[in-house]
């Protein structure tokens, strides 16, 4: 039996390495690269408009963040179980099915007469893009030989890392100019092209087809589909709402991350032991895709937490609008246009880890240089040229972790491979989002009762500091007392400035370390054999 198995596997692989598509793999590519890029940028447009969509549904602004949230929960439990709906119910009938939920529930979105309608379609609609990113990377892996995935990843990673990036800013300018409900009617149309072209050029390889008629026989593993969409469902809400409820000292909050622990522990032992799993788990025995999802957890903690964290600290402490502050983010997305290519290129010529090694060491870099430059003194160009720096070298993370984690590892897999490689990325980011935000509010407290330790009057700086305030303020016309008062609040004010600043440069030290220890493990992967790689396609 095991005999046959290997040849049943061997034959997998050969028709694989043999079929091609019929149509020009870039057209296919760009197909769909469409809607996963209107998906992708869905996770952030929403989060400016969130006091135009409380206003205008008469919500409170803590009943209006679950429009977020509800989106985050739906995505991320379809992830994890994508590679088990494609291989189900065929890929490409997978994937337009999701590009047509999505714009339903789009339209549905910006038609929503009252919160809880909207947040019921946001739950549709993340349900139907849960399955576009992972779709879009598998079905890459299939269309292009090895030797030009570099390329077709590159395309991928513009669609998965610049949409965030352009998210706010765009949100911001269409709420600001026509009204909420258009950043979910812009969808559709998009949506539409892309399913039309999906229909005409997008076709499974011959393998899948066989691989989606002796699944036909496989019981459903419904223990392992509950057990990870309650557990994930679980964490998602604790990861974005813990810090708003204050984490653990909320009991709902700590129900729920001990509900999640429960029922994700319950779910790997159960799909470790299971036959036909729904999230095939032994896959990480393969060094490469071990090693890329690791990497993957942490470009999406530091990706998206700083895409936070910048916007986040020229609004609070600089008096930044969200537009404005989006558009800083907006550089930094540009060069990712520029800098995904080139990798994509490289790729091809040189050894993957070397770049790999080179992303995380301009990354690194980049973040002990923005430590230095994090100030409330800094102008709108400094702020957008840390973000550049910040972005220049995750393209040289993203392309080749993504081509090597498909190393070793039989055709048939390829929609496991991504849909757990898109899933623990975003995971990544909700923790590191909830993370960052969480040591940010507590250095904040932790600086300021340091900082206001040395703010009394016996100290001649501090003194000295409030009788040149209450002199300047005495000048513009106020009493004695008035003028001292506030002297007094301004410095209070400025301290807490101050020690936000502090929390913010601790913050980013931290990355820098966490990222510049990642350096070395990127030769822990193997290289793809030479022999192995496709000819280039026509």
């Amino acid at each position: 039996m095991q005999a046959q198995g290997n040849l049943a596997t061997a034959d997998l692989t050969l028709d694989a390495a043999l079929w091609r598509p019929r149509h020009n793999p870039w057209l296919i590519a760009i197909t769909v690269t469409l809607a996963t890029f209107m998906e992708v940028l869905d996770t952030s447009i929403a989060n400016v408009a969130l006091p135009h969509i409380a206003g205008s549904l008469g919500a409170s602004s803590d009943e209006s963040t679950w429009v977020l949230t509800s989106y985050l929960v739906s995505n991320a439990i379809i992830l994890p179980i994508s590679a088990w709906l494609a291989t189900r119910l065929g890929r490409k009938r997978f994937y337009m099915s999701c590009v047509a939920l999505f714009a339903a529930s789009s339209f549905l979105c910006g038609l929503a007469p009252s919160l809880g309608m909207l947040i019921l379609f946001r739950v549709l609609q993340g349900a139907g893009g849960g399955g576009l990113q992972p779709s879009e990377q598998a079905i890459l892996a299939d269309t292009f030989a090895p030797s030009q995935r570099g390329m077709a990843f590159a395309v991928y990673g513009m669609a998965v890392v610049v949409a965030p990036a352009i998210g706010p800013t765009l949100g911001g300018w269409i709420t600001d100019n026509y009204s909420w409900r258009w950043i979910f009617y812009i969808n559709v149309p998009i949506s539409l092209i892309s399913l039309y072209l999906t229909h005409r050029l997008v076709e499974d390889p011959p393998y899948l087809h066989q691989e989606r008629a002796r699944r036909k026989s496989v019981p459903v593993d419904y223990i392992g589909l509950g057990l990870v969409a309650l557990g994930i469902a679980a964490l998602q809400i604790v990861l974005d709402k813990g810090q708003e409820s204050d984490w653990f000292s909320s009991h709902w909050i700590t129900a729920m991350l001990i509900v999640a622990i429960v029922l994700l522990v319950a779910w790997v032992i159960w799909e470790w032991r299971h036959e036909h799993p729904i999230v095939e788990l032994k896959l990480l025995k393969k060094r490469n895709f071990a090693t890329a999802m690791f990497f993957m957890f942490v470009l999406g903690a530091v990706l998206y937490g700083t895409t936070v964290l910048i916007p986040q600290y020229l609004q609070l402490l600089m008096g930044y609008s969200a537009v404005s502050a989006g558009e800083a983010l907006a550089g930094g997305g540009f060069l990712m246009m520029l800098m995904m290519p080139l990798s994509g290129i490289l790729v091809s010529k040189m050894d993957q880890r070397v770049l790999m090694a080179f992303g995380f060491a301009t990354t690194a870099t980049a973040l002990y240089y923005m430590t230095t430059h994090l100030s409330l003194g800094m102008d709108f160009r400094t702020a957008a040229m840390l973000r550049v720096y910040q972005v220049a070298g995750l393209a040289f993370i993203f392309v080749p972790s993504n081509t090597l984690s498909y190393v070793d590892v039989p055709p048939e897999k390829n929609n496991q491979i991504s849909s757990m490689i898109s899933f623990i990325r975003n995971i990544g980011g909700s923790i590191g989002i909830a993370l960052l935000s969480t040591f940010i509010t507590r250095g904040t407290q932790q600086r300021q009762t340091y900082l206001s330790a040395h703010m009394n009057d016996g100290n001649p700086r501090f003194r000295q500091m409030i009788d040149g305030l209450t002199a300047t303020l005495r000048s513009q016309g106020l009493s004695p007392s008035d003028a001292a008062r506030q002297a007094y609040g301004r410095v209070a004010a400025l301290l807490q400035q101050q020690a936000a600043t502090l929390a913010y440069t601790d913050v980013v030290a931290g990355l820098a370390l966490i990222v510049a220890w990642l350096i070395p493990l990127c030769f822990i992967m193997k290289r793809p054999r030479r022999d192995l790689a496709a000819p280039p396609m026509h």
